[in-house]
């Protein structure tokens, strides 16, 4: 019989006190929190070690351990055209579509052009609907009548409704959120609602018919507790609607499904799709209604998406496309990575498809239920999410408006906006200072991108009101527009002493002016063997066509040089002269020598880009 061996039994076992004393010993008196708790937009903090949790139950989702569906989005305003792309992406894996009508919030300017029968008939030819799931992705207010011109489609085309797996995605108040407005009272747009699933249920669709849509709230800038808490609401209110009217609680919780944003932070992101289950959970338990788990469509986060280097794109999909795989959602569409460029071609809805199915066929992700479980790190988030969010929801439910209440009311009362513009504009002064870096825009971007393809259609725009959909790279890309304007504006940075001197600064430098789409001309230096050639120095900048100069070095030469390279780079005309680094003692000298200003970690690098583009623009 085969011995086992416990190849840590001659190992003392380790405890957090004893991680706890090393981790102190390196800090050498660094306060412990600063510098290792992080903390998350509703202040919950991330500690840096979380012991296992041994009597963690997974959670379950839907789908249990099948594969997601793998959604392939309809949105192309040529209804023949969307169907070409939607054949060529169901052949290729694809197994849900949806169809993305002009006007939803989540057609980002494009989207099929109406729900007329032609529309219908062009776009969903030689697809077996009976074979795949379906989504609709309706324009605002416009759920009952497109429901009802899919159930003719259907009807016409001999599909009964019980061979049918289709989200109808009626959703009022997400329409509410994105548009500002509500055409009708909550009330009567549910007595709408209510008679089209009846009518739906009779011709033998199983729904679901209602749809809590958290996409206007995160692409509005929101926590992961305000986003839950507002998925949360909009699932309460048409659960409260539909058993007001005699409907039984497992019976309205079944006719509604829900659809959550993924971001690029992998952790916060399983969290708050584990969050939500047992948020929804707790709202049936306290109807009295017998658990049962909720369909989850999860979508790539239309606010991490940037138009330059728009390959990075790929990096923030995959991260999201993997986290809400180990979350367990249902069905998971990744938008293409030129999707903030424009309509995707068929190589981006290509890569689109297959990190999904990458992720779901060859890793083989789905194939465990709730591996996060037991997780300390994951618990702990879990759990604070829920419990943010479960506190804000209660306020939402609060909130009375025009004989409204809950989140129509927070809606119409300018609760849920005025919260999630203080976490809009927290995340942007952090983006501005790069405390929270975005790859390709504020970190290592690349001004001499060539970019990716796009199809030739023009983008509709979006309907003014309602929370606002904002990416986190607009303002950078603001920037970027301004100096392709101005012919890519260039930098000239002035080097001083050797490689090992100037280099880390130099490159710092380079990432920063470039974040702006200023072009840094870089060099190999000018040192000799008394300090730096000047003169070589000033003929490398006058060759460079540059209108304005960095220079970069050690604090211990920027003593010794900076001010006389300064003093010599404006007498040869340069408009301004930057200093990479913090001037400390040498700032009076610097300033009187003609550094007109500093660029630095931690400073607001879109004021300090704008102003060194005026510079360049004049």
């Amino acid at each position: 019989m085969a011995k086992h061996l416990s190849l840590a039994a001659e190992f003392p076992r380790a405890t957090e006190s004893d991680w706890r004393k090393l981790v102190d010993g390196v800090l050498k008196g660094a306060d412990f929190t600063k510098k290792l708790v992080g903390q998350t937009r509703d202040g919950i903090a991330i500690m840096p070690l979380e012991g296992r949790r041994k009597d963690a139950q997974p959670i379950v989702g839907a789908r249990g351990v099948a594969p997601w569906k793998t959604v392939a989005r309809l949105d192309h305003p040529d209804a023949h055209e969307a169907n070409t792309l939607a054949l060529e992406e169901l052949k290729d894996g694809a197994d849900a579509i949806a169809l993305v009508f002009t006007g939803a919030a989540s057609a980002r300017g494009f989207g099929l052009p109406d729900n007329s029968p032609k529309t219908f008939e062009s776009a969903l030819k030689g697809i077996h609907l009976d074979l795949i799931s379906t989504r609709l992705e309706c324009s605002p207010f416009t759920g009952r009548a497109t429901a009802e011109a899919f159930a003719s489609y259907c009807a016409k085309n001999r599909l009964p409704g019980a061979t049918i797996a289709c989200d109808f995605g009626i959703a009022p108040i997400a329409a509410m959120a994105a548009t500002g407005r509500m055409p009708t009272t909550f009330a009567a747009s549910m007595d709408s609602a209510r008679a089209v699933i009846a009518d739906l249920q009779a011709k033998g669709f199983a729904g679901p018919f209602l749809r809590a849509d958290s996409r206007p709230f995160a692409d509005a800038g929101a926590s992961e507790a305000q986003e839950l808490a507002a998925t949360l609401s909009q699932a309460v209110a048409y659960l409260r609607a539909l058993v007001a009217k005699g409907m039984a609680a497992e019976e309205a919780a079944s006719l509604i499904s829900v659809t959550l944003s993924a971001d690029d932070d992998q952790f916060l992101t399983i969290a708050k799709l584990r969050a939500y289950r047992l948020l929804h959970a707790r709202v049936l338990e306290a109807l009295g209604a017998s658990a049962r788990p909720v369909a989850i469509h999860v979508e790539t986060g239309w606010r991490m998406l940037t138009k330059h280097d728009s390959y990075t794109n790929v990096l923030r999909n995959t991260i999201a496309a993997f986290a809400a795989g180990v979350a367990g959602a249902d069905s998971l569409a990744v938008l293409p990575f030129t999707a903030a460029l424009g309509l995707a071609d068929t190589a981006a809805r290509r890569l689109a498809r297959n990190t999904s199915l990458i992720l779901s066929e060859e890793s083989n992700l789905h194939r465990v239920i709730d591996p996060a479980a037991g997780a300390g790190g994951i618990e702990a988030l879990t759990d604070e999410i829920a419990a943010k969010a479960w506190a804000l929801f209660q306020q939402i439910e609060l909130q009375k408006a025009d004989g409204d209440t809950g989140i129509v009311a927070a809606l119409a009362n300018g609760f849920i906006a005025e919260a999630i513009r203080d976490v809009r504009d927290a995340r942007a002064k952090d983006l501005a200072t790069r405390k929270q870096p975005m790859t390709g825009v504020s970190e290592f971007p690349d001004v001499k991108e060539t970019p990716p393809h796009v199809l030739k259609a023009a983008p509709t725009a979006k309907a003014q009101g309602g929370l606002p959909a904002v990416r986190f790279a607009e303002a950078y890309e603001a920037l970027r527009e301004r100096a392709l304007k101005a012919k890519s504006p260039k930098v000239f940075l002035a080097n001083l002493g050797r490689i090992p001197d100037f280099n880390a600064r130099a490159t710092f430098a380079k990432n920063a002016f470039e974040a702006g789409g200023i072009v840094a001309i870089g060099n190999d230096g000018f040192a000799e063997e008394n300090g730096t050639n000047l003169v070589a120095m000033t003929d490398a900048f006058k060759a460079s066509g540059a209108k304005i100069a960095c220079i970069c070095s050690s604090d211990a030469i920027y003593a010794e040089e900076a001010a006389d390279a300064a003093t010599a780079l404006i007498a040869s005309g340069a408009r301004r002269v930057y200093l990479a680094g913090k001037p400390s003692d040498l700032e009076a000298a610097l300033s009187a020598a003609g550094v007109g200003g500093y660029v630095y970690v931690g400073a607001n690098m879109l004021a300090f880009l704008d102003g060194a583009l005026i510079v360049c623009e004049g």
